[in-house]
């Protein structure tokens, strides 16, 4: 089986007979049902094959569909003027990278239909142009955007300053947002000459003129009929890589349902509407079957800089983002600012929707797999915990050691480990910050322990279990507690209950309290005990 790893064109995955799941069932019912819509969905998701498949579904080329499910559906095969505007691969924090870029599209475009136009702004060029093409060809006409956000995505909160200082223009961001709204505005200005219109995007922004208005685009990204439209679903896994996730298996000495259970549990959990239905990442499951090796590679693509920009300059915790209820307002509609970075982690796919209540319309957000967990836990480790201190070799010394039970050894190594970090700590004059430094520090040091299940902050009938890690032969009940004792911390795992869960569990069951010192910064008292 051929990969298309890294291929985004229609057109040559069909033609050089690389694999192709078929998408087509999904398309035809978008182009059928409405005119001009948004889709947001993380990055390498399939958002520009999905482009590239409806430039060359709206051109015509009705040979490149043959055996596909359209291929039955579809009975015209009509050929209409089609307009592709691709923001992929281009700097845009170079000062007029953005103007360069679509003065060229704007160029090819007005050449195709004979229009040399005299208008200075983007938009009102291309509506010309949008004009021409639709009473040339008797046809209205087809814009198709991809990656319509990166403009403002590469300069998001890095304080560029603009090539042109005026008014509220002062950073390159708002000199790409003003251009950006005059560009979009086309589709207010051309709406009669419309068949069809489609931008693609991380996320939608404010202030940009093509999210209002009376023909403002259709958000597709939360409707559960096109779940589907980007992505893998596990009846598609199974049924078009069947002998493929085999082969793995067996290269990694794993059945077949060992190896579909590893990558569902690697790969899996994206979800884009209550409904929940399961997407598997494609770029992670092609390099995947591909190489018939388990990495991030999703993540190791590289998180967006905008993303961190944004978790920093909020000061935000990922452990205060993550596993919480949120109302759809905050994360789904929510346009994206420098305000708040959650947003941003649900639509660039670093969170996705693990739970909707209907009682009270509210969705729990979490790490939708295992790769993205570790991934983003590992990267914000490194960065809070500095390179000299935090390395995966620590890690897997403390792995070994709760492998083993040896709570004495993981004392040395945990106090140890937080006196050369307690810097941080000791700049934070503020209880609560005091807190919030230490829960985030044992988030971390116990999200990196992912070779086994970590709980935090687990729920309990009682209430919430600080932190819970399951081994093969042991189960750690954690307290932590700041300025007091380790007796207290064990006191309330007693009061509260938090061992009955695991009453019929067989494993060597420890309560560990341990208490911090505000002054050191580490640890001041340790205890711990077995069941009774």
């Amino acid at each position: 089986m051929k990969y298309p790893i890294g291929i985004q064109s229609f057109e040559r995955i069909r033609e050089d007979g690389f694999v192709y799941v078929d998408k087509t069932a999904l398309v035809y019912d978008l182009v059928s049902d409405g005119t001009i819509y948004f889709l947001g969905r993380p990055r390498r998701f399939g958002k520009s094959l999905l482009v590239s498949t409806l430039e060359n579904y709206f051109l015509g080329h009705k040979e490149l569909f043959r055996g596909l499910a359209i291929d039955s559906l579809e009975q015209e095969w009509a050929e209409y003027p089609v307009f592709h505007v691709d923001f992929n691969g281009v700097n845009f924090t170079q000062p007029h990278a953005l103007e360069d870029t679509l003065q060229d599209f704007v160029e090819k475009a007005g050449k195709a239909y004979g229009i040399t136009s005299s208008q200075a702004q983007f938009g009102l060029r291309f509506k010309e142009i949008l004009e021409a093409a639709h009473e040339q060809t008797g046809r209205r006409v087809v814009v198709l955007i991809d990656e319509y956000d990166k403009p403002l995505l590469d300069v998001m909160n890095t304080g560029i300053p603009s090539p042109v200082i005026a008014g509220d223009i002062q950073t390159l961001e708002d000199y790409n947002r003003e251009i950006l709204k005059g560009f979009y505005s086309v589709f207010k200005l051309a709406d009669k000459h419309l068949r069809f219109v489609l931008l693609t995007g991380v996320t939608k922004f404010s202030q940009i003129s093509v999210f209002s208005g009376f023909n403002q685009p259709k958000d597709i990204s939360y409707d559960a009929r096109y779940d589907a439209l980007c992505g893998i679903t596990k009846d598609e896994l199974l049924t078009v890589f069947k002998e493929q996730i085999r082969e793995l298996g067996e290269m990694n000495g794993m059945t077949e349902e060992e190896a579909i259970d590893k990558l569902t549990h690697k790969y899996d959990g994206y979800h884009f509407s209550k409904r929940m239905k399961d997407i598997f990442n494609p770029f992670s499951i092609l390099n995947c079957l591909d190489s018939k090796d388990f990495q991030n590679y999703w993540f190791a693509t590289g998180t967006p800089t905008y993303l961190m920009r944004l978790m920093a300059d909020n000061r935000e915790n990922i452990n205060e983002l993550a596993g919480k209820e949120y109302p759809a307002a905050e994360f789904v509609d929510y346009k994206a600012t420098r305000q708040k970075p959650l947003p941003m982690l649900y639509q660039s796919g670093y969170l996705t929707i693990k739970g909707y209540d209907p009682d009270f319309n509210v969705y729990r957000l979490d790490f939708p797999n295992e790769e993205v967990r570790s991934g983003m836990v590992a990267l914000l480790a490194s960065d809070y915990f500095s390179n000299e201190n935090y390395s995966s070799s620590w890690i897997i010394d403390v792995t070994r050691t709760l492998r083993k039970g040896d709570l004495e050894k993981f004392k040395l190594q945990l106090t140890a480990f937080l006196a050369n970090v307690s810097y941080r700590f000791q700049r934070k004059q503020d209880v609560r910050e005091c807190e919030r430094h230490f829960q985030y520090t044992f988030y971390l040091i116990l999200q990196l322990l992912g070779k086994y299940n970590t709980y935090v902050e687990k729920e309990t009938s009682q209430g919430r279990i600080d932190c819970v890690l399951e081994c093969p032969g042991y189960v750690y009940i954690f307290e932590f507690k700041l300025n007091s004792t380790a007796g207290a911390a064990l006191q309330q795992i007693d009061n509260k209950g938090y061992a009955l869960s695991y009453a019929a569990d067989t494993r060597k069951l420890y309560k560990v309290g341990v208490s911090f010192s505000s002054e050191t910064g580490t640890v001041n008292d340790f205890d711990y005990c077995t069941r009774e």
